[in-house]
C-alpha cells in the first residue's frame, strides 16, 4: 500500500487528528490564551457560510472552543498553515512531497501533483520550508572532542554585483557544519566567505574541545587555534584525505554540498538571494533527518509538522516576486 494512501492524505477529518496528535502531543493548547489542559469542546457539525461553490456550506473539521476565553479555534491556529485556504489534506500532502524528495520538489510539480495554481504551491512550500527552520539553541557541536567539518560553497550570483574574474565576491555565500559524530549539520547564508562572517558561526556553533576539519583556505588558520585540534587538507594540491591521518578531511560536508546543489540547479533551477536562507533551512533539515539518522519518510514528515507550531509566513513576507 502507498504511504500517500493513508487516511489523513484524502479525509479532513482525518487530518485535523493527524495534526492535533503532533501539535498538541502534550495536551490541547488554546492559541488565544494559552491555557493548557484547561476546558475545551468540541464543535462538531459547525459549517461555513453558505456559497454557489457549497450551497449548504463546508463543515469545519477539527473545531474546538475553549471553555477559558470562549473563543473558537482548530489546530492550525498560531501556525504557518493558519489561514490557508488549502484544504488540511493537500497541505499535508505537500509537507510528505517536500520530505521525501531528496533533493526537493519544485512548485511546478507541487502545482500540478496537488492541482492548485502554482502561486499556492509555491507560497505553500514556502510555508512547510519555514516550518523545517529549527531555530534552536541546539548543544555545540563536537562536544566530547569529536570531529566538526567546516566548508564553504557558492550558489547563484548577486543581483548588481559585477562579476570579476577569479573572484568570489560576486557569488552568494553559504556556510555549512557538520558533526561526524551525530550526523547533524547547520546551514548559514553569509554575505560573504570571510573571516569576519564565518568566525562568529564557527565560535558559536562548535565545542572548543573539539577537532576542527577545514580545508587549508587562510581564513582558518587563526580561528583552528581555538580549538583542541585544527585538521586541514591541501584541496588545491589535489589533497582530499590527509594521507598520515585518515580522519582528517571535509569530504563529508562536501557530500552534503554535492546533495545540495543537485537539488537547487537540477529542481529549483533558481532562488532570489532572500530566499535563500529558506532553501537552506530545506536542504538541512533532510539532512538531519535522513535514513543514517534514523528517520523514514513518514517519521520525517511528523518531524516537519512539529514544527509548524509557533511560526507566521504571510504572502508579504514570502514575496513572490522573488
Amino acid at each position: 500500500m502507498s504511504v500517500l494512501s493513508s487516511p489523513h492524505f484524502h479525509d479532513d477529518a482525518k487530518a485535523y487528528e493527524y495534526l492535533e496528535s503532533i501539535v498538541w502531543a502534550d495536551g490541547i493548547v488554546c492559541p488565544h490564551c494559552g491555557t493548557v489542559g484547561g476546558r475545551v469542546y468540541d464543535l462538531s457539525g459547525v459549517r461555513t457560510k453558505a456559497s454557489v461553490k457549497n450551497p449548504e456550506g463546508k463543515v469545519r473539521h477539527g473545531l474546538k472552543k475553549c471553555g477559558e476565553c470562549r473563543k473558537q479555534f482548530t489546530a492550525k491556529v498560531g501556525t504557518v498553515f493558519e489561514h490557508a485556504r488549502l484544504p488540511l489534506t493537500k497541505m499535508l500532502q505537500a509537507v510528505h512531497l517536500m520530505v521525501s524528495s531528496k533533493k526537493g520538489i519544485s512548485a511546478h510539480q507541487l502545482s500540478r501533483v496537488l492541482e492548485v495554481q502554482y502561486k499556492s504551491a509555491w507560497f505553500l512550500a514556502h510555508r512547510i520550508r519555514e516550518a523545517m527552520r529549527s531555530g534552536d539553541l541546539a548543544q555545540p557541536f563536537g562536544n566530547g572532542g569529536g570531529a566538526v567539518e567546516v566548508d564553504e560553497t557558492y550558489i547563484g550570483f548577486k543581483k548588481g554585483v559585477d562579476m570579476k574574474r577569479g573572484g568570489t565576491g560576486h557569488k552568494r555565500a553559504v556556510v555549512t557544519l557538520v558533526d561526524r559524530e551525530t550526523g547533524k549539520s547547520k546551514w548559514f547564508h553569509v554575505a560573504n566567505a570571510s573571516a569576519a562572517d564565518i568566525h562568529p558561526i564557527v565560535l558559536g556553533n562548535i565545542s572548543r574541545e573539539a577537532r576542527l576539519m577545514t580545508d587549508e583556505a587562510t581564513m582558518y588558520r587563526k580561528i583552528g587555534a581555538e580549538f583542541a585540534e585544527h585538521g586541514k587538507t591541501l584541496h588545491g594540491a589535489g589533497q582530499y584525505v590527509d594521507l598520515n591521518d585518515r580522519t582528517i578531511h571535509t569530504n563529508t560536508v562536501e557530500g552534503a554540498f554535492s546533495i545540495f546543489k543537485r537539488g537547487m540547479r537540477g529542481v529549483y533551477q533558481h532562488c532570489a538571494e532572500h530566499h535563500l536562507h529558506r532553501y537552506l533551512a530545506e536542504f538541512e533539515f533532510r539532512y538531519n533527518t535522513r535514513t543514517a539518522n534514523g528517520f523514514d519518510d513518514r517519521e520525517r514528515s511528523a518531524e516537519a509538522v512539529k514544527g509548524i507550531a509557533g511560526k507566521r509566513l504571510t504572502y508579504n513576507q514570502s514575496d513572490i516576486r522573488a
